[in-house]
């Protein structure tokens, strides 16, 4: 197949980890920017990143990539693009989302509309006629401009990638999908280390974990914009996908996984959305307070996203919040904690508890438009495991 090149967006500050997920899918990377991985692949791969990468919201196909000051700069350079290679003459095209960032040009709007005149253009001079009925395959654009640099792809995803299919019930302020399993791939959890998350509402990031530590893709049970690309990609090249996916789940893995809520309603809905998922026997959701904590087990990790507001009523009660979280980490000192909040007082809360130490790293992350940070306290190591040679 032919090589082409696939832009793949995420949150602001996790470009690290959807590129090791790429190269790991065996596909080379060719850029990392602020909030996207671009990398080479074949239509195949299309199907295979749709399907398996956790981190990423879309995959677009790059379909042109030049400088535009001008509207008349603009409408030329993307009536220069073969559209014809991409959409065929019944196929539906608009420009679904354009955004500019100092650039020369920033009316999303009029880039919209110059976009798809330039594209209509094109494909009449290619298929000889002056009116598409638009009655096929959908083939939306994405249009991004950043200093006037224009990149243009074709979105091959449809609905956003952190919609796995399986959080059909929400409770107030879930994180999504995509950045839960993000916060799961930067830290060193493995399947067999205990993970609890004493913040569950919904259960996204206990479902999350229990999906990586059982390799199954987060695709597997969605559809995709591109499916219906048959002039673009074969059918078969998503059987194909499915199929290796289905291949890869590890249904025997023993997981220990806790999700705690003082919610009984979230709970419930977390028990529904880990049924819908398909791991609801890898996960134990209860009825707990964080100041409730304990486990039997060491060295394992708190994986969270605790309330900043939509729950609290007032400051104190958000403080005296994170101060129970820095009490329990006094008490489990082999145990590792990440926690995305958006508090500002966190690090502060957490040490008026008897926290051991300050966060070992911080990590400024966008959750949509609301900057948050990842704290990461990490707790020791476990012993290494002697051979068992050594005891022969």
């Amino acid at each position: 197949m032919e090589k082409i090149e696939l832009i793949a967006p995420c949150h602001f500050g996790m470009e690290a980890v959807l590129k090791r997920e790429i190269a790991d899918l065996g596909y080379e990377v060719v850029a990392v920017d602020n909030g996207k991985v671009t990398f080479a692949g074949d239509m195949q791969a299309v199907a295979r990143a749709n399907i398996f990468l956790r981190t990423t919201e879309r995959i677009l196909l790059k379909a042109a990539q030049f400088k535009a000051e001008t509207f008349d700069e603009l409408f030329e350079q993307i009536k220069a693009v073969p559209w014809e290679k991409y959409i065929p003459e019944d196929g539906k095209f608009w420009v679904a989302k354009a955004n500019s960032v100092s650039s020369k040009l920033f009316s999303p709007s009029d880039i919209q509309k110059i976009v798809k005149k330039a594209m209509v253009e094109r494909l009449k001079q290619t298929y000889h006629t002056d009116w598409f009925e638009e009655t096929g395959e959908s083939y939306p654009l994405r249009i991004s401009i950043l200093k006037d640099e224009v990149t243009v792809g074709i979105d091959t995803t449809g609905e956003s990638l952190h919609k796995r299919g399986y959080r059909k019930f929400t409770a107030p302020a879930p994180v999504t999908e995509t950045l839960a399993a993000a916060i799961i791939l930067l830290s060193p959890w493995r399947a067999d280390r205990a993970l609890v998350d004493p913040f569950c509402g919904s259960g996204t990031i206990p479902i999350e974990a229990a999906m990586i530590a059982m390799d199954m893709a987060p695709g597997l049970n969605r559809e995709f914009t591109a499916e219906g690309w048959t002039n673009l990609i074969p059918k078969q090249a998503w059987y194909q996908a499915a199929e290796e996916a289905e291949e890869r789940i590890r249904r025997d893995v023993e997981l220990n996984i806790q999700g705690y809520d003082i919610d009984d309603e979230a709970l419930r809905m977390a028990r529904a959305n880990a049924k819908l998922a398909g791991v609801e026997e890898k996960i134990h959701f209860q009825n707990r307070d964080v100041r409730d904590f304990s486990h039997p087990k060491s060295y394992g990790f708190v994986i969270s996203n605790p309330p900043y507001g939509e729950r609290l009523s007032n400051k104190e009660e958000m403080f005296d919040l994170y101060r129970s979280v820095g009490q329990v980490m006094s008490e489990n000192d082999t145990w590792s904690f990440f926690l995305l909040s958006g508090y500002e007082e966190a690090q502060k809360a957490i040490a008026a508890g008897g926290s051991r130490k300050k966060a070992t790293k911080n990590r400024k992350i966008y959750n949509g438009m609301m900057k948050t940070y990842l704290y990461q306290y990490m707790g020791a190591k476990p012993p290494k495991r002697k051979d068992s040679r050594e005891n022969e």
